[in-house]
C-alpha cells in the first residue's frame, strides 16, 4: 500500500513532468472511482492547465488553472503512470487524463482508489482531504511543538493507533510505522499518555528520519514511480523481519497482533 514516501515521490515527479500541460480529454473507464458523475468530472477538467502538483499524506493534489483540483489516492495499491505521445494506455486503467501535446496520465488501482475533481475554492470542504492531519515532511508545519500538542490531545489511545490516524498525521501506514516505533524504542501498544518527554522527542526524530530516508530512495521497491520504475527502499530494521535478529541487540524480531493490524517488534528494545 503506497504511503507518504511513495506518494510524495510521485507528486514531485508529476510536478516536474506535468506543469503547463493542458487537459483536452478525460477517459473514465470505471466511474465508481470518481466523486461526481463522469460528465461533471470531465467538465471541471476540460481545457484546464496544470499549475503545480503537491501531496499531503497519501493524497496527490493536481492544481489546475483556472480553479479546479484533481485529487488522486491509490488506496491499497496501484499505479499512476505518465505516457508520452503515441504510447498506448494500460488496458487495466480506471481513468486517464489526456493532454494537448498527446501525452497522458493514467491511473490504475489494485483494489480501490480515488480520482476526485473539486473546485479549488471548495477544497477545504472535501470530505477525505479537508481533515488530514500534520504533514510530517513539511518543516514549517511538522514541528516538535505541533507534534507534542497533537499527542497531548490523544492520551488515551495506543501510540501506534495515534500515529496511523490520518487526522493526526497524514501519510503513515502499517509499513513505515514498524521501523518508526523501533527507532524510537516504543512498543506499539504503549498508551500515548505513558510516553515520556524524551521518548516523544525520539519519536518525532524517528518519524522525520525514517520517512525522509524512504523518500530519498523513491519509496518501496515493490511500488512503481511515474515511469513504472520501482523505488529503492528495501532494508527494514525490524519491519517484516519476523524471527530475524534485531539490528541493535540481536533478539529475534517478533510478529504480534495490534488490533486489526500486525506489528513487528524487538521485545527487548521496544517497551
Amino acid at each position: 500500500m503506497p504511503e507518504l514516501p511513495e506518494v510524495a515521490s510521485l507528486a514531485r515527479q508529476m510536478d516536474r513532468e506535468l506543469r503547463s500541460r493542458r487537459v483536452v480529454e478525460v477517459d473514465v473507464v470505471q466511474p465508481r472511482c470518481l466523486n461526481v458523475p463522469p460528465e461533471e468530472f470531465g467538465g471541471m477538467l476540460f481545457h484546464t492547465q496544470v499549475n503545480r502538483v503537491t501531496s499531503r499524506g497519501k493524497w496527490i493534489f493536481i492544481d489546475l488553472e483556472p480553479g479546479a483540483t484533481l485529487l488522486l489516492n491509490l488506496g491499497m495499491g496501484g499505479e499512476v503512470l505518465f505516457h508520452r505521445k503515441s504510447e498506448p494506455l494500460p488496458g487495466n486503467r480506471q481513468s486517464a487524463v489526456l493532454f494537448e501535446d498527446g501525452s497522458a496520465l493514467s491511473q490504475h488501482f489494485w483494489w480501490f482508489g480515488y480520482v476526485h475533481a473539486v473546485k479549488t475554492a471548495d477544497l477545504a470542504s472535501h470530505a477525505m482531504t479537508g481533515s488530514l492531519g500534520l504533514d510530517p515532511v513539511d518543516d514549517a508545519e511538522f514541528t516538535l511543538n505541533a507534534f507534542e500538542k497533537m499527542l497531548e490531545q490523544r492520551k488515551r489511545s495506543a501510540i501506534k493507533t495515534v500515529l496511523m490516524g490520518q487526522k493526526n498525521i497524514a501519510g503513515i501506514g502499517n509499513v513505515y510505522i514498524q521501523d518508526i516505533l523501533f527507532a524510537a524504542g516504543l512498543h506499539p501498544l504503549r498508551k500515548t499518555a505513558d510516553v515520556t518527554a524524551s521518548e516523544r522527542r525520539a519519536l518525532y526524530a524517528a518519524i522525520r528520519s525514517q520517512l525522509g530516508h524512504a523518500l530519498e530512495l523513491g519509496g518501496l521497491a515493490f511500488e512503481k514511480d511515474l515511469y513504472g520504475q520501482p523505488g529503492r527502499f528495501t532494508d527494514f530494521l525490524v519491519g517484516y523481519r519476523e524471527a530475524k535478529p534485531c539490528p541493535a541487540c540481536g533478539t529475534l524480531v517478533q510478529k504480534i497482533r495490534t488490533g486489526s493490524t500486525a506489528s513487528f517488534i524487538c521485545p527487548h528494545c521496544q517497551t
